[in-house]
């Protein structure tokens, strides 16, 4: 398979959806079928990302495939010299799996929606909306510059605005689209400024050619401080996009879209966008951008794990734990391990995608009920979609033998060489506190779901298997969640073979500081290995603690699940009366930490205050002085009007009426009449020799 079919074959890709999008769109109400256009066409998408990724790993294994083109010429701009834009696609092994997970969640999300959807009085719409996202996601996947990424990723805003808000008609749900465009584009905002900072700098938006010169020793404006704003400054638009604190309140809130929206937004397109944005400038990162970067993973890892403990929404659970999963993608970033956090987002694709297309069977089938305290014993109505719920929910609790035991392992082995080389100890800690806190939670939503005795009876005697379309794909995703597609060996060091052979870590083209530099090798160790990644003494902290992490990762998950079976399933513990006596940190948990009632007082409210206030500047000082002003002119013209109507006018008037006084008086005395002239001499003389005197 050629380069240039590569090429023709990933633009096909990217603009299938966007073509159903406009067919289904626009003739939607007419045809009302046509929604299976827009199905089928990410059926061929999907077989098409396939035979792509084939393609690469069998003839380009080690190689990327970039094409591009000049999209704006600028000519020789004064002071900046030659300046043009490119446009273009760059295909490297993480593009082309990429391109799979995100048709693949896409496609199925697709088809569980035609019988989850139907009768919806916007059926068809909702499909439109659905390929309009995909495109944008995929736009993001093969983009191979910053613009493109950026533009795209505007569009993945837009689109999720519309699915979130899909019920519009619903207070909650528009409030949460608005909510969620919002809060992203703070992140946007800074994401923005970052690539401003690097495109006045380097004058170019593309990946490599930034890259290329920062290695060259080429810093924004000669300056490391310059580029680890720059980094974290991007990095903003993942902490939006990828929900992470203290940006992260947004996700929760998106639940109130329909439940594959859910699915299709956690799993592998919406807020994988942040992940995959850091996973793109992973070699640009300086020291400190890292550190930011795994502080802020990590804290997000924990704050959503603690919140998830006592949610009672079975979507809310589920989102706060893709929360909680994203910010151990984040932190696995920030201490290094690359390509664990590329495999965790993988592996969190499959299984999260099964545990919301799961939810939704369940809400499904008990008519729209959500909270799990009102529910019980479907296991025994829904077998199918119990074990592919328990399947994914073993995977994400990192239990042997299932995906996400493979991924979270690297993640945490990472933060264990992280804490050995730099002696920052708490962000490991944190870590492993969330996968206990994680197995517990996860577990107890099983067991209020799905053991002990149904709470509603009526629901349950009417609860029943949800229909083909909907269980088959949580059949698949459930087969994906299972460690064989990943690696033969379910406890090798590195993953396996998949790991080892797709997906490696790129080599970092910025000097990282003192504190940082056992990532990078040393100039001799490539001489003698080759090229590395990383300096000897980063690979033996990773060779060393993968088994202690293995260990400490059983233990932490057994326990979570023990603790769990014993609140919920065996009834050793009291769930009610330990909330009882942490009245104080249930209520901390239970309220999300009181962020959105932190966000209401201050941002809220506080824009609301400043809005009042700039309101009654503009209605006291701005008016007033808008007013003042027109009566000052008011009363001006009135005098002028004055003036102009008594006294110009009037002299005028005065004027003319004078003239013509006289003109009439002397009228009369100019007859025509000779007789009359002759009279008035001889008066005239008489007058004169009568009152003169002679001379």
């Amino acid at each position: 398979m050629s380069e240039s079919l590569l090429i023709n074959l990933s633009i096909i890709i990217l603009f299938l959806p966007l073509l159903g999008f406009s067919i289904v769109v626009l003739l939607g109400k007419r045809f009302p079928k046509l929604y299976l256009l827009e199905v089928g066409i990410l059926g061929i998408a999907l077989l098409l990302s396939v035979a792509l990724l084939l393609g690469k790993f069998t003839n380009y294994m080690t190689n990327d495939i970039v094409a591009s083109f000049t999209w704006i010429t600028m000519g020789n701009a004064p002071l900046v010299g030659s300046l043009n834009i490119e446009l273009g696609i760059k295909i490297d092994n993480i593009t082309a799996i990429m391109l799979v997970v995100v048709n693949l969640i896409s496609f199925l999300v697709h088809v569980y929606s035609i019988e989850y959807m139907r009768g919806d009085k916007r059926y068809t719409r909702y499909f439109a909306y659905l390929g309009i996202f995909t495109f944008s996601m995929l736009g993001i996947v093969l983009t191979h510059n910053l613009l493109m990424m950026y533009i795209f990723w505007e569009l993945v805003g837009v689109s999720s605005f519309l699915l979130i808000g899909f019920w519009f008609e619903k207070k909650s749900a528009a409030d949460a689209a608005k909510k969620a465009f919002i809060v992203n584009r703070i992140g946007d905002i800074g994401m923005f400024i970052g690539i401003l900072i690097l495109f006045t700098h380097y004058k170019t938006f593309t990946f490599d050619l930034i890259f290329q010169q920062i290695a060259d020793g080429n810093l924004p404006f000669g300056s490391d401080a310059w580029l680890t704003a720059a980094g974290i400054l991007v990095f903003m638009g993942a902490v939006g996009k990828s929900a992470q604190f203290p940006l992260h309140v947004w996700l929760p809130d998106a639940m109130e879209g329909p439940t594959p929206v859910s699915a299709l937004i956690h799993a592998a397109t919406m807020v994988a966008a942040g992940v995959y944005l850091v996973v793109r400038i992973f070699v640009m990162l300086t020291a400190d951008a890292m550190l930011v970067i795994a502080v802020v993973g990590a804290f997000t890892a924990l704050v959503a794990a603690t919140i998830a403990l006592t949610q009672n929404d079975i979507k809310k659970v589920l989102a706060y734990s893709t929360v909680s999963q994203l910010g151990y993608m984040v932190m696995s970033l920030g201490v290094g391990a690359y390509a664990f956090a590329f495999f965790h987002l993988v592996t969190h694709a499959f299984f999260k995608a099964c545990l919301f297309l799961g939810s939704g069977s369940v809400i499904h089938a008990m008519h729209h009920e959500q909270d799990i305290r009102n529910m019980g014993g479907l296991r025994k109505k829904m077998p199918i979609t119990y074990y592919t719920f328990l399947v994914s929910t073993l995977a994400i609790s990192g239990v042997p033998f299932f995906s996400g035991f493979l991924s979270k392992d690297g993640i945490l082995a990472g933060t264990l060489a992280f804490g050995k080389l730099t002696g920052h100890w708490l962000i490991p800690l944190m870590a492993f506190t969330v996968a206990a806190l994680t197995a517990f939670y996860m577990f107890r939503l099983v067991i209020l779901t799905f053991h002990g005795k149904p709470k509603d009876h009526h629901k349950f005697e009417h609860a029943h298997e949800s229909p083909f379309v909907m269980t088959a794909p949580l059949v698949l995703l459930a087969v994906l969640s299972i460690f064989i597609w990943y690696t033969p060996n379910p406890i090798a060091p590195d993953a396996g073979w998949f790991m080892k052979t797709w997906v490696k870590t790129p080599v970092q083209v910025t000097p990282l500081e003192s504190r940082f530099n056992f990532m990078q090798p040393s100039r001799e160790e490539a001489k003698v290995h080759g090229e590395v990644v990383h300096s000897v003494e980063y690979s033996e902290a990773i060779h060393w603690a993968h088994y202690p992490a293995m260990l400490l990762s059983l233990i932490v998950a057994g326990l979570g699940i023990l603790i769990a079976f014993m609140f919920y399933q065996w009834k050793k513990l009291n769930a009610d009366k330990l909330a009882v006596k942490l009245q104080l940190l249930y209520n901390f948990s239970l309220n999300k930490w009181y962020l959105d009632e932190a966000y209401d007082a201050t941002a809220v409210h506080g824009t609301l205050g400043s809005s009042k206030m700039l309101a009654w500047f503009d209605n006291k000082i701005i008016d007033g002085i808008v007013n003042g002003s027109a009566w000052v002119t008011r009363f001006t013209s009135k005098l002028s009007g004055l003036f102009d109507t008594f006294v110009v006018d009037g002299l005028v008037n005065f004027s003319a009426f004078f003239s013509g006084f006289i003109g009439l008086s002397f009228k009369r005395l100019q007859t025509g009449k000779v007789q009359t002239y002759i009279v008035y001499v001889v008066f005239a003389v008489i007058f004169l020799l009568l009152f003169l005197k002679p001379f």
